[in-house]
């Protein structure tokens, strides 16, 4: 299938299309820096920005689904790139064909799942550092939750850089006392892919954990 990978350059984005191109996808990419990937006949990298309406169109235009990894690096700074990414989407919504599914990358610590961070390290840093990135994370979520796009929220916990595994907890719902913790980057991309291929959490806010 067609892919298009929006954040594609580093972190969650960088692993989701090697997880992309491994399980035989035509990947389709935007990223401000572009990609340190080798060169594959399966991989178009374009190279703009996210909020840019011509190039969204054009890397959106023959997609079977799109997976958004938006990032801002280490920038703990205030953003308004997450929500001016899906404003701009909803706004070009109607040439875009709204059978394809969006999985959408956050954060557990955006929206509702903010309220059941357990670690009190975590808490004081989401409040004195991580406050602003994720206030725009949580504005993003509630513009694809309005649409009429076919959406799923993924919020991992905090990121880790070991090997894949492809064993990890999926949480659909919600609950006192359920613990996120950390989890590979890898297998956050091979989540988002896989839901991307058969997308079975559609409309729902999904949080991952390796434990």
């Amino acid at each position: 299938m067609n892919l298009t990978i929006i954040g594609a350059s580093a972190g969650v984005g960088f692993e989701t299309v090697k997880r992309a191109l491994e399980r035989g996808h035509r990947v389709t990419t935007l990223s401000r820096s572009g990609l340190s990937l080798p060169s594959d006949p399966s991989l178009i990298d374009v190279k703009g920005s996210a909020t840019d309406r011509n190039v969204l169109r054009q890397v959106l235009k023959e997609s079977d689904a799109v997976i958004v990894a938006l990032g801002t690096g280490k920038s703990m700074k205030a953003t308004t790139l997450y929500s001016d990414f899906a404003r701009l989407l909803i706004e070009i919504e109607p040439d875009l064909n709204k059978n394809k599914p969006y999985i959408v990358l956050t954060g557990f610590g955006a929206g509702e799942s903010g309220s059941y961070v357990h670690n009190f390290f975590m808490k004081l840093f989401f409040k004195f550092f991580l406050k602003d990135v994720y206030a725009d994370k949580t504005i993003m979520e509630e513009i694809f939750s309005k649409s009429d796009l076919k959406w799923e929220i993924v919020r991992p916990g905090i990121l880790k850089s070991d090997p894949l595994t492809e064993k990890y907890r999926v949480e659909s719902k919600l609950f006192k006392g359920i613990k996120i913790g950390s989890i590979n980057r890898s297998d956050v991309a091979d989540f988002l892919v896989k839901q991307a291929e058969s997308p079975s959490h559609l409309f729902q806010y999904v949080s991952l954990s390796n434990k």
